[in-house]
Parts: C-alpha cells; structure tokens; sequence
C-alpha cells in the first residue's frame, strides 16, 4: 500500500509538488486556508482536508510548504497543529525557507513529541516544483533522510543531505544570497544595455552561453525585458528571505557587503508596494535609480499560506 501524505500549504510551489507526489502513487490529503486550493489538489487525485489535524491523521509523511517561521511554527505547534494530530514515528519534512535557529528549535519539540523531523528547503521555482526537478538541501538525521528518499525524489532533481537539523535553512539561506546578488546584477545589466540601445534579447542570449550565464539569467532575463513580473517567487517573500541571510552572517561575525547592499534594494522595492512582483521586479528600482521610466507590473495577492515558494 501507498504511504500517505499530509500536504500543508499548496501555493505558487506547494500545490505543484503535491500533484507530483500523486502521480509517484502517494495518497496526499491536501490542507490550505484557500479550500479552492484542496480542492485543486482533490481534482487532480488527491484528497481535500478541512483542518490540518484531518489531513495528518494518520499519515506516515507530513509535508508543510508555508511562508515563514512563525507560520511554521503555527502549523506544527497550535491547538489544531501537527504535534496535536500526527501519529509517533511520522516523518515531517518542512519544504518551507525559515531561519536555521527556529528549524533547529521545531525540530528538537518534533522528535520530543516521537517525530522524525527533516528541513528540507527547495530551489527551482516555480517551473522545477512543476517539473519535479527541485533542488533540494536537507537537515536531518541520515536515517530519516533515507527513509524519506522517495517522497524527495517525486519532486525533486538535486537531493542532498547537507548536515544536522538546521543546515537545509542555512544552505538555502546561502542559495537565496546568491540569487538576490545575481537577479540584482542581471536587473543592472539589462538597463544598461538598453542605454545603449543595444539588441538586448540577442546580448542575453549570448552572455548566456559564456561564463555569465546562469539559471537566474535563464530564467529571468526575458521577464526583465518584457517588464512581466508575474510572481513565480514574490519579492516579499525574498525579503523576508535576505533578512535570515543577514540576520546569521551577523550572528556568524562573516561579512556579506554586496548581499546587505542587494538586501536593502529588495526592502526598497518591496517597501514600494510591490512586493507581490516576481523577484525579477528588483528591475524596477533599478530603473528609478537609473532615471528611466518606472516599470512596475501588477501586486499579486494571494492567501499566506499558498504563497510559499523558492527562488
């Protein structure tokens, strides 16, 4: 028989990977604050959950895809929470980005309560949760990263096991410094091009196939050009994310002057109002600081909870 699956959260990321782990065969009872959402998920071959303590009754695997620490926390420890409904011995595998010191803290209350906790955070976006080719980075105990290897497998490319409980959120934290710093550069890149007029689809295409390229250019040059910001990874959620990046360099004494430069960009451009862009919306506060003509695209507003997703 098929493992069952508790899928908590199905955003722009979540409800993606969830319709993955139907079609590897897994029973998943989807829960998210949207019901259109579960109910999206029951269409494609999952089941709708009302509560989250009905869609964890009983499964062997609880997955959460929510936006950040305290919404984790929440899930795991409230009255109707994941600690109140899961069975002993459950694996619970956190997707979501969340500061390494909080997933470290949850992971110690899970195992206290007879769960095998994993953070597992992903990169891709939202084209790799479509696909199932996520990259993913996992802290945990090597048991329970074994026993979790399918479920791991049906969304994901890249699956590493990179240290304790904790070290998935700083890997992704170290992942998210490096995206915001090249989306930051390639935004610089593209208005200076187009300052000097030049073919700037064919001046991608070609920086691409040097050592300039990159998945961020890949991925996001061409919405650069066309001004399309609609959100695969909102900028908010960047923000939030930029914040734990500089928050544990400090913590760490290590010095990140171009990443606290690029973080204070993506604050200013979320501070703006437009933190329901796609990422690639840092575009536009380069433009302003440019002097060229402010491009902004549309505030995308969704439910919290379905609003996880990885840059």
């Amino acid at each position: 028989m098929s493992r069952t699956i508790a899928f908590i959260g199905l955003g722009i990321m979540g409800l993606p990977m969830a319709k993955n782990l139907v079609d590897a065969g897994f029973a998943v009872r989807g829960f998210n604050r949207t019901p259109a959402k579960a109910e999206e998920l029951a269409a494609a071959g999952g089941q709708a959950a009302g509560t989250i303590a009905e869609a964890v009754d009983g499964a062997d695997v609880i997955v959460t895809m929510v936006p950040d620490s305290p919404d984790v926390e929440a899930v795991l420890t409230g009255d109707d929470g994941i600690l109140s409904a899961a069975q002993p011995g459950a694996t619970w595998i956190d997707f979501s980005t969340i500061r390494p010191d909080v997933a470290k803290e949850l992971a110690a209350q899970a195992r206290e309560a007879g769960i095998r906790p994993l953070d597992a955070p992903v990169s891709g976006g939202e084209p790799g949760a479509i696909n199932g080719v996520l990259s993913i980075m996992v802290g945990g105990d090597d048991a329970d990263f074994e026993s979790a290897s399918d479920v791991f497998a049906a969304v994901g490319k890249t699956i590493v096991h990179v240290g304790p409980s904790g070290a998935g959120q700083t890997v992704k934290a170290a992942n998210q410094l490096i995206v915001a710093g090249n989306i930051g550069l390639l935004a610089e890149a593209v208005i200076f091009l187009e300052a000097y007029g030049v073919d700037t689809t064919a001046a991608l295409e070609v920086l691409g196939g040097g050592l300039a390229g990159s998945k961020v250019l890949e991925q996001k040059g061409q919405k650069m050009l066309d001004r399309e910001f609609a959100p695969g990874f909102r900028l908010a959620l960047h923000h939030k994310d930029m914040g734990i990046v500089t928050a544990a360099a400090r913590e760490a004494g290590v010095a990140i002057p171009l990443g606290a430069a690029v973080a204070q960009l993506v604050a200013a451009t979320v501070a703006q109002g437009n933190g329901g862009l796609d990422h690639s919306g840092l575009l536009t506060v380069i433009e302003q600081l440019s002097g060229t003509t402010a491009s902004a695209g549309e505030d995308s507003a969704e439910d919290d909870t379905a609003q996880e997703g990885a840059a």
